[in-house]
Order: C-alpha cells, then structure tokens, then sequence
C-alpha cells in the first residue's frame, strides 16, 4: 500500500494556493478543470512522487466546509522549526501551538485545517522566544 493523497476542500483558490506554496513551498504537481461539474483539483507535494494534498476548488461555492479539527491535521517534516515558524509568523500566519519543545508546532490553513510541523531527526534544544509563548489559538 502506498499513501497517494489527502484531500481538502478550499474557498478560496488563491489564498490556498499562497498558503500552500509560498508559505509552506509545497509544488504545484498537476491540475484539473472540470468545467462540466464545476470544479478544480490541484495537487500539491514536498516533491515530485511524494505524497500529495489534493486540494478541490467548487467554482463559486458557498458551502461552508466545516471540520478543519474534525479532519485532522496534515503533517509536514521540517529541516528546522524555529526558523519555519518564524517564517511563518512574518508572514502573518498564527503559530496555533508554538514550538516549545523544540519538537512540534500547529498552524492552520486559511480555510481552518490544522497543519502539523514536526522537526526533522532529533529536537531542537528548547529557546525563547518558544518557550514562554502560551497557545495563540486551538489546534
């Protein structure tokens, strides 16, 4: 058994894809329009042959997709997580569950799914500014 894929249904298309790619610099490995039924897939990845998000878009949808906790979480392995969180905070993005342990944090994606960074190898030794920050949000 090989895991293909998870999919996320979005709002909004360009602020997902911001998120996704610039954010957390996933790639872009293939798309598909279905004009007929009105919607999109995007597939994302770390790599080309890894597991993939499978992100559909419904043109013009107003659904409210509910259930970001009860999905789950996608998890991404990271060379190191106080420099991604970082990157992410000055990018705006809300560290849900700050990395104090050196180990895990939780962000979410625009359209409320939690996404889970987890140090590549060991932990990192515990540092401030992580260490004395409380939860900014549920995770």
């Amino acid at each position: 058994m090989k895991f293909l894929h998870t999919m996320v249904r979005i709002h909004d298309l360009e602020k997902s894809l911001e998120f996704y790619i610039d954010h957390l610099g996933l790639i872009e490995t293939k798309r598909v329009d279905v004009p007929k039924g009105k919607f999109s897939l995007i597939f994302l990845a770390t790599e080309i042959g890894g597991p993939e998000i499978e992100l559909t878009h419904n043109w013009g949808s107003s659904e409210d997709y509910t259930g970001g906790r009860n999905f789950g979480h996608l998890a991404f392995q990271v060379e190191d997580i106080y420099k991604t969180c970082e990157k992410l905070m000055k990018a705006g993005i809300v560290i849900n569950r700050p990395p104090r342990d050196g180990h895990m944090a939780f962000v979410k994606s625009p359209d409320g799914i939690s996404i889970e960074l987890l140090q590549k190898d060991d932990s990192l030794a515990p540092q401030e500014p992580w260490l004395s920050m409380e939860n900014q949000g549920s995770w």
